[in-house]
This record gives C-alpha cells, sequence and structure tokens, in this order.
C-alpha cells in the first residue's frame, strides 16, 4: 500500500461505518510510512506533548515561484499515532510553507471525528505534531526572506 493522497484518506474514512474498521485502517495507513532514518530518531525531531514517543524531520527546499516546499518524515512507536503521522504527511508533506500554514488540520482532524474517538493524550499529541509543522514552516518562511 502506496502512501494515500489526502483525498483518499477522507474517502476511505466516510466509506468505513465502524471505528474498529476506521482504526484498523489508520493502522494500515501508518504501515505505508517510509523508515526513519535512525540518525533521525534524535532530540531536535523528538515530538513535545506527546504520549507517546514520536519523530518528526522536516526538509526544506526553496522553490523560486512559491517559496519554501516542505517535506517530512516521521516515526512513532505507537501505531494509531503512526496513522496519525500519516494523514499529516498526506496533508501537508510535499506542499509549500505558505500552503501549510494556511490548512487547518485540527478542522480535518475534526471532520474525520478523531477527536471524538481518541483519548485525550492522543489528541493533544496530534496538535503538538500541527504545532511542530505550523513552527517549520513559518520558520522556513522567515529563512526564505
Amino acid at each position: 500500500m502506496e502512501q494515500a493522497s489526502i483525498d483518499e484518506i477522507i474517502e476511505n474514512f466516510d466509506l468505513l461505518e465502524e471505528w474498529d474498521d476506521r482504526y484498523r485502517y489508520l493502522i494500515e495507513l501508518g504501515r505505508t510510512l517510509p523508515p526513519l532514518p535512525e540518525g533521525a530518531r534524535n532530540d531536535a525531531n523528538k515530538v513535545q506533548g506527546c504520549a507517546s514517543q514520536v519523530w518528526l524531520a522536516t526538509s526544506v527546499k526553496p522553490d523560486a515561484s512559491a517559496g519554501p516546499v516542505l517535506a517530512f518524515d516521521g516515526d512513532s512507536d505507537a501505531h494509531i499515532v503512526r496513522g496519525l503521522i500519516a494523514v499529516l504527511f498526506a496533508l501537508y508533506s510535499g506542499k509549500g510553507a505558505k500552503d501549510i500554514l494556511s490548512t487547518d488540520a485540527v478542522a480535518l482532524f475534526e471532520k474525520l471525528g478523531l477527536r471524538d474517538h481518541l483519548t485525550p493524550q492522543r489528541s493533544n499529541g496530534f496538535r503538538s505534531m500541527v504545532d511542530r509543522i505550523r513552527r517549520d514552516a513559518n520558520a522556513a518562511m522567515a529563512e526564505a526572506n
């Protein structure tokens, strides 16, 4: 299974009515993440505010017309969290910093019904990952100017 687009993920969530099936799908999405290079499992990439271990590595490519473009690698020691990372990457990875900053991942999280079906710690961890991605996008914009 290759990484799904955000539209495919939303469509599949709509098709799956049972939460057990949605959780399984989320775990499957997590399995599509490419392995995180061992050197990227460091303190700089560790996301604070997550109950489980989460690493997020950001690479920035300058794009003269669109501003900086960000790509992400990540991993977690928790299956569901890996799935959440895959959803965030489908939404954000390979996008321009401006697009990242104008895209509301928390609204998507609620649209998918995840907020109501995840523990408060997982929801907070999701927000911590979003905050980290947004901070990286802001930093990339600042460096480009």
